[in-house]
């Protein structure tokens, strides 16, 4: 009889495979506002503090708005404690300033992108990343993505100007398991992750020697693993 495999571990839901989500600093999005607050010419929020969150590449920082109300945004980098930050459609074109993607005009650098609007920012947010703004039209915007990919966007999303913080990150070495390992953990992910194809056969559906990678999508939990119904697999030959 084999042994569970990795997907049957996580999912049955132990403390190993859990994440530390108890010292998260909070849900890092955009302040809701009203349709009444979109027709306010200028709002602004001032930075409290800059912070780093367990689990999260880039920092973090407190800011306050005009109520008093306390919210957590991604720092862009160059920001400091004590600065203004402006929000609005009129808002002056500076670091931080959060604005619809219609209103920030093109070749400029911006993060935390709303997919929809009002969800409170859902794209560009790693420690570094930044997407450009291409094109307007009246229905869509066109940003270049981290990956170069071209993608349209509601032109009522809201962007945050500038990069985010943090870049660099993942230029440091690790140097030795542990700091890899305790890195992870603060994820919720298991380290080291073993090949299921190194495996032996009783070990892992990949393992014995097995090439085979995808896999029907009825298959039972203990032999669901790799491409789950794929179309194809392996490299693209062919095709420009």
């Amino acid at each position: 009889m084999g042994k569970r495999i990795l997907v049957q571990r996580r999912g049955r839901g132990g403390s190993q495979f859990r994440a530390s989500t108890h010292k998260s600093r909070g849900p890092v999005k955009y302040p809701q506002l009203t349709a009444e607050d979109y027709k306010k010419a200028i709002r602004h929020l001032i930075v409290l503090n800059l912070m780093h969150d367990p689990g999260r590449g880039a920092p973090v920082m407190e800011v306050r708005d005009q109520n008093g109300k306390k919210h957590l945004l991604l720092a862009p980098e160059g920001i400091r404690v004590g600065q203004k930050i402006f929000q609005g459609p009129n808002s002056p074109i500076k670091l931080g300033t959060i604005k619809p993607l219609k209103n920030i005009p093109d070749g400029t650098y911006v993060h935390n992108v709303e997919l929809r609007p009002g969800d409170g920012g859902a794209m560009v947010r790693a420690s570094g990343a930044f997407a450009t703004i291409v094109s307007h039209s009246r229905k869509k915007v066109i940003c270049q993505m981290p990956s170069g990919v071209l993608k349209p966007f509601n032109p009522r999303s809201r962007a945050t100007i500038g990069v985010v913080a943090g870049g660099g990150r993942t230029e440091k070495p690790f140097l030795k398991a542990g700091a890899k390992h305790h890195h992870l953990r603060a994820k919720g992910h298991k380290y080291p992750r073993v090949r299921g194809n190194a495996m032996n056969a009783v070990s892992h559906p990949h393992g014995g020697g097995s090439s085979t990678r995808t896999v029907s999508r009825n298959a039972p939990p203990g032999a669901k693993v790799g491409l789950i119904a794929a179309r194809q697999s392996g490299r693209k030959r062919g095709r420009k």
